[in-house]
């Protein structure tokens, strides 16, 4: 079949439209792809909102969209100040140390340290003998250190922004929620058929499951460090909480991390009781909840490899920034179960296996 111009033509034109339309949705391709995620996981409560309105969806979608502002933005926003603050603290705690150097005596915890104290304190002692040897070891933590505090402050400055550009898709999203579910459905239909529609539902309850997973997990592992230090007499209760929250959402050190940080304190601070509980506490209350709840609440999905997390969470950082934490281990997880769920009604149905039915070993 040879094609006219004209019909060239318009292929050209419907191919350049697409590459166009590419260009202009991909900088906002994560963004859109969470508030996506959001969508599909909040449409329960977004449900019971549009009943509370008498089924006006402007009005339902502006109430969800403020409980996400209040429950996501404000949080990052002061988790992001209090960062910079910190970060501002320790150049001013740092500061006084390059200029004048240690004290010539170690840190009397220091010395008492368990098998290693002795050599910490003569170790002290040649370096505050040698300044310029201290100032080089200074400066082999401080810019690591440094570096590491600005580029997580910059990933939680272009969360705060991701975020409220995804509570704006959200909205919009929501608010003409019947057009793109209608839209979906007819698009599974004709393109999958029945397996179409199955796959739908199966995106419904993958996104829905691991988002429950990851972010309740970290809502309980962040109420459980709120109470341990509430009892240890913490100070900077709330944004640590917050803090938690969001670290958890890193597998392994992610809660880790916090509530470490909070014994280390408590030990300079000579509470030596109050830091066994504060580990005791992380170790069996805090990282515990990890191992318990996420099972529970990913039930409605496979179980997924801890690996698959991991990447999911560290390349979802690397693709998208702040908001690759909940996308990443999303992503895969849906396309790891879509894979599943295409082999198992597939695989017995392909013409080669057909074929070789009836062939003898």
């Amino acid at each position: 079949m040879v094609l006219s111009y004209k019909q060239l033509i318009q292929i050209a034109l419907v191919a350049l439209l697409m590459v166009g339309c590419i260009a202009v949705l991909l900088p906002f391709t994560g963004t859109l792809l969470f508030a996506v995620v959001i969508c599909i996981t909040t449409l329960p409560i977004r449900n019971r909102l549009l009943k509370l309105c008498g089924g006006r969806s402007n009005l339902a979608a502006l109430l969800l969209s403020m409980l996400l502002l209040a429950l996501l933005v404000t949080p990052m926003a002061l988790l992001s100040g209090s960062l910079a603050d910190g970060v501002e603290m320790a150049i001013r705690y740092f500061k006084p140390l390059m200029e004048q150097g240690l004290p010539t005596q170690p840190p009397e915890w220091l010395v008492n340290t368990p098998l290693i104290g002795r050599n910490l304190g003569a170790y002290w002692h040649d370096l505050t003998a040698s300044r310029k040897e201290m100032n080089s070891l200074l400066q082999q933590f401080i810019e690591p250190t440094r570096s590491v505090a600005l580029a997580t402050i910059s990933l939680f400055a272009q969360g705060l922004l991701q975020l409220i550009l995804v509570i704006f898709f959200v909205f919009f999203i929501f608010r003409d929620e019947h057009i793109y579910i209608d839209a979906l459905h007819t698009g599974s239909r004709m393109l999958g058929g029945d397996l179409g529609e199955r796959m739908l539902l199966l995106v419904e309850n993958t996104v829905t499951g691991v988002m429950a997973g990851i972010v309740g997990t970290a809502a309980a592992q962040a109420v459980v460090a709120m109470i341990g230090f509430l009892i240890a007499g913490i100070p900077g209760i709330v944004v640590l909480t917050f803090a938690t929250f969001f670290f958890s959402m890193v597998p392994v050190i992610g809660a880790t991390l916090i509530w470490l940080g909070a014994a280390l304190w408590l030990y300079n601070e000579g509470q030596t009781g109050w830091t066994v509980f504060m580990v005791l506490w992380g170790m069996f209350g805090i990282s515990g909840v990890d191992n318990f709840l996420k099972p529970i609440l990913i039930s409605r999905t496979a179980s997924q490899p801890l690996l698959l997390i991991v990447v999911g969470v560290f390349g979802g950082v690397l693709v998208f920034g702040f908001i690759g934490l909940f996308l990443g281990p999303t992503l895969l997880a849906l396309g790891q179960a879509l894979i599943r769920e295409w082999l198992t009604h597939a695989g017995p149905n392909t013409p080669a296996m057909r074929s070789n039915e009836g062939t003898p070993p």
